[in-house]
């Protein structure tokens, strides 16, 4: 395509109400919106290490419709060590501008104020994929690494987890920041809820011992 095909691609790009979900939970997780004209349009980038490559493919796949490269494999060296990422990012588009202005204030990703109103059952079981895992081999609650929010975008995190899905939850303090914690008593509640959804590369993550 060139420049201005694209641009008449992305003007015609509307969400269907799965991608919107979708859209929600990874941006709680590891989605990132990237803007290159100071806000008028934004671009998903979705990355996730090489190991992830399935799941990967499936968010491709749920948002094909909006990118033009297929996922890629770069390296990335941190701390002197070697890693391999695998990422796609959509098109520059207008669509999801609503969901930037939500979800980021002055370059830094926050909860949204209203979170409780556009988190769906399949927002959830993303972010769990996204960020969530077993406390340890030995324990039947499970962790969502939330260490990049503060303590309202938390408290916003736990009410919504509450008041929405009656899941109980606490922090657990990491060096990076706080976890939230889902005890034992409300995992097979947070799972019959997700579960449907999971990609099936993920139902390590829900399986109960």
């Amino acid at each position: 395509m060139n420049s201005s095909e694209i641009k008449s691609f992305a003007e015609s790009i509307k969400l269907t109400d799965e991608q919107r979900e979708i859209l929600v939970g990874t941006l709680l997780g590891d989605g990132h919106l990237e803007t290159q004209n100071k806000g008028r349009t934004f671009r998903l980038k979705v990355e996730h290490s090489v190991n992830q490559k399935d799941y990967t493919d499936w968010l491709y796949e749920k948002f094909k419709n909006l990118v033009l490269t297929k996922p890629q494999v770069k390296e990335q060296k941190i701390n002197g060590k070697l890693y391999q990422k695998y990422w796609f990012s959509t098109v520059s588009n207008g669509a999801v501008r609503f969901y930037a202005q939500q979800f980021y204030q002055n370059g830094k990703k926050v909860v949204p104020k209203f979170i409780a109103k556009m988190v769906t059952p399949l927002s959830l079981a993303v972010w769990f994929m996204d960020d969530g895992s077993l406390k340890s081999k030995f324990h039947r609650a499970r962790i969502i690494n939330t260490q990049c929010f503060n303590e309202l975008d938390l408290k916003r995190l736990q009410e919504m987890l509450l008041k929405k899905f009656n899941i109980n939850t606490t922090l657990r303090n990491q060096k990076e920041g706080k976890q939230i914690y889902i005890p034992s008593t409300d995992i097979e509640k947070f799972i019959s809820i997700i579960k449907s959804y999971i990609h099936n590369s993920m139902e390590y993550k829900i399986k109960l011992t």
